[in-house]
Parts: structure tokens; C-alpha cells; sequence
């Protein structure tokens, strides 16, 4: 049994933990937490790395005290066509862009209202796309965990914590020869570059 928190298009480490256990809860009672990968992804792109956030907003008590299953997702600054254009932008010379395109655009032209049900629809979605077939289910409480079975908090986009039991091993990324390989990137900068031969990396 392992514990995960909901992620927006997570990093690779995230997906490599959903796929190699045999059972994951996806943590549905915690409060929301700013400046993880619940609401952010981050890119490889021309410039440099670059997140990617959603705007999220509540029906009336903070952010942090709000659980992540209500929060809402905000329609603030356009920032459907703001990462769709970002993701364009980036992978559009990728090897297989062109052939997922398809497939990811709809999650930047649809409405969610919760964060949490729009990071499941991508979950599936992408379970789907890199042929993987996991058992995760969303959690019915909270619950504490064990240091080896709670990865909520360990995957994160600043100051992540220490996991031996993931190696950001390189593949092909469009700008590596321009900033070297960017470990552990969003799950799309994968599927982008390798394909197919996703799963294999996971």
C-alpha cells in the first residue's frame, strides 16, 4: 500500500511509483498544499524549465485549510491556453508530439470544477497513453503512514526529500543539447520524447 497525493500531469517519479506497486492510494482528505505538483507541472522548453500552474480557488476557508477533494479549479487568466500553448511550444518538435496531440488537448479545452477530479481524468488518461495498468483508488479518509509507504509530501517540485528507490536514468529530451538532460520532469515530457518506449523507463 502505498500513499500519493494528486498531481497535475505528475513527475515520472510519481508514475514510476504508481506503476511498481502493487496498491496506491491517491490522498483525497488531505488539506491542499501550495507549490507542489497537485497544480504544477514543469517543462522542458527553449528557455529553460518552466512550471506550469493551475489557479485554484475555494467556496470560502484558505487553501490551507480546505481539502484537496474541494478545491476548485479557478478560470483565471486563461491558463488553459496559456499550458496548452506552453506545451505546443516546447514539445511541438518532439518525436511523438504530433501522435498524442490528440489526446492531451481535450484536458485545455474541457472544464473541470475540482482539482482532484480533473488529476484523476488525467491519471486515467495517462495510465492509458503509457500502457500501464495500476491499482490506485482514491483514499476514503485520511490516514496516517508509515515513512516508507507516505510519499504525499516526498515528491515535490522545491526541496523534493531523499527516494533511493528512484534514478533519473536519461532519455532523448529536444533541448538537451542546449541545457543537458532535466531529471524527472513531467510525465508528458516522457510520452513526448519516448513514445511508446515510456513504459519501459517506468
Amino acid at each position: 500500500m502505498l500513499y500519493l497525493s494528486s498531481t497535475y500531469f505528475g513527475p515520472i517519479q510519481w508514475y514510476q511509483k504508481l506503476n511498481r506497486h502493487d496498491h496506491c492510494l491517491i490522498e483525497r482528505y488531505e488539506n491542499f498544499v501550495k507549490q507542489t505538483y497537485r497544480n504544477r507541472m514543469v517543462i522542458a522548453t527553449t528557455n529553460g524549465l518552466q512550471a506550469l500552474s493551475i489557479p485554484v480557488t475555494t467556496d470560502g476557508d484558505s487553501l490551507s485549510k480546505t481539502l484537496i477533494r474541494d478545491v476548485r479549479i479557478s478560470d483565471h487568466g486563461h491558463w488553459r491556453h496559456i499550458h496548452w500553448n506552453a506545451l505546443c511550444s516546447a514539445y511541438g518538435e518532439s518525436p511523438f508530439f504530433e501522435f498524442y496531440q490528440d489526446d492531451i488537448r481535450p484536458f485545455f479545452e474541457q472544464r473541470w470544477d475540482f482539482l482532484f477530479d480533473f488529476n484523476m481524468a488525467i491519471t486515467e488518461k495517462m495510465c492509458e497513453l503509457l500502457d500501464i495498468q495500476p491499482d490506485y483508488q482514491p483514499t476514503t479518509s485520511y490516514e496516517s503512514a508509515t515513512p516508507l509507504t507516505d510519499f504525499r509530501n516526498l515528491i515535490r517540485p522545491k526541496h523534493p526529500l531523499p527516494d533511493p528507490a528512484f534514478e533519473s536514468r536519461r532519455y532523448y529530451q529536444v533541448y538537451e543539447r542546449k541545457w543537458g538532460f532535466q531529471p524527472n520532469l513531467s510525465i508528458l515530457d516522457l510520452l513526448f520524447n519516448q513514445g511508446n518506449e515510456a513504459v519501459l523507463y517506468l
